[in-house]
């Protein structure tokens, strides 16, 4: 909602300042379709040379985040938190073996089942069963899982940032492609230079509005897009960084409730619920019964 008011704000700002103002929209709206199919065209050209496909396909799917904000809200925290104490109390109560069913076919776990959100999230669910896995196999000194971890979160969170990078090169490339539609308008200007005064004038205002509308671009759209994209990235990585603080928690020692709170403490205080509220979510939770 925030973005679509600030697209609306930006727009307010300068067009409709502009005309208040005394402005002629007429002059942009006659050169604004030529020097915006020269602008966005090589914008585009020059992103699709510059990007994997992967990177694109990113790129173009967060866009939606701009809007819609991080995918982790107050209950999907909650839930995570859940579902880390039931495996962490279900190892404690019944050991390591008892974790196998459930990590190796997580969709048919009635305890992920629980949690259908999280569940649904690739790297969340193959994040936290792979390191339980490599847990079952002995590999449980906190520092060398803590910093196995932490690698896998910094690739994830470095693949996704490529995203937002991505456009905002687009966005710092934007300006220059707009002085380029610009001096193309001069050109033609200046082959029509014995037209009498207010053609060569319209002439020279319409090219000058390829340099306006590469600035406007990428100062007032695709770089503020770009700049949501990656906090929103950030937010989401936090997400992740919950589960590894538990299970790293875990392997120190640590009661599944101690581990719990030190996940629920770091988490975003927009989204971090009270001691009281987790305690009341985890007296609900209960072990399978296999």
């Amino acid at each position: 909602m925030l973005g679509i008011i600030g697209i609306i704000i930006v727009f307010v700002a300068v067009f409709v300042v502009y005309a208040v103002a005394g402005g002629k929209m007429g002059i942009i709206i006659h050169a604004a379709p030529i020097e915006l199919s020269t602008i966005l065209g090589a914008a585009i050209g020059a992103f699709l040379i510059a990007n994997k496909t992967i990177v694109i396909k990113g790129a173009l799917g967060g866009l939606s985040k701009v809007f819609k904000g991080a995918k982790w809200k107050s209950q999907d925290y909650k839930d995570l938190l859940a579902l880390l104490f039931t495996l962490l109390k279900l190892v404690r109560t019944k050991g390591m073996i008892a974790l196998e069913q459930h990590i190796e076919n997580p969709e048919e776990s009635v305890i992920f089942q629980q949690y259908p959100k999280i569940l649904h999230d690739h790297f969340a669910v193959a994040f936290l069963c792979d390191t339980l896995r490599m847990m079952t196999m002995s590999f449980e000194d906190p520092h060398q899982v803590e910093d196995m971890m932490e690698k896998v979160l910094d690739k994830h969170h470095h693949e996704l940032h490529a995203n937002a990078h991505s456009l905002q090169t687009m966005a710092d490339g934007l300006p220059a492609l707009g002085i380029v539609a610009a001096v193309l308008g001069v050109i033609k200007t200046m082959s029509s230079i014995t037209e009498p005064v207010e053609v060569l004038g319209a002439m020279i205002g319409g090219a000058l509005v390829g340099t306006f509308l590469g600035v406007f671009m990428a100062y007032g759209l695709v770089g503020p897009f770009a700049s949501k994209m990656g906090q929103v990235y950030d937010e989401e990585h936090i997400f992740y960084q919950i589960i590894k603080l538990v299970l790293v928690s875990h392997l120190n020692g640590n009661a599944p409730q101690i581990s719990v709170e030190i996940g629920r403490i770091n988490i975003p205080t927009a989204y971090e619920p009270s001691f009281t509220e987790m305690e009341q979510v985890l007296q609900e939770v209960s072990l399978p019964a296999n």
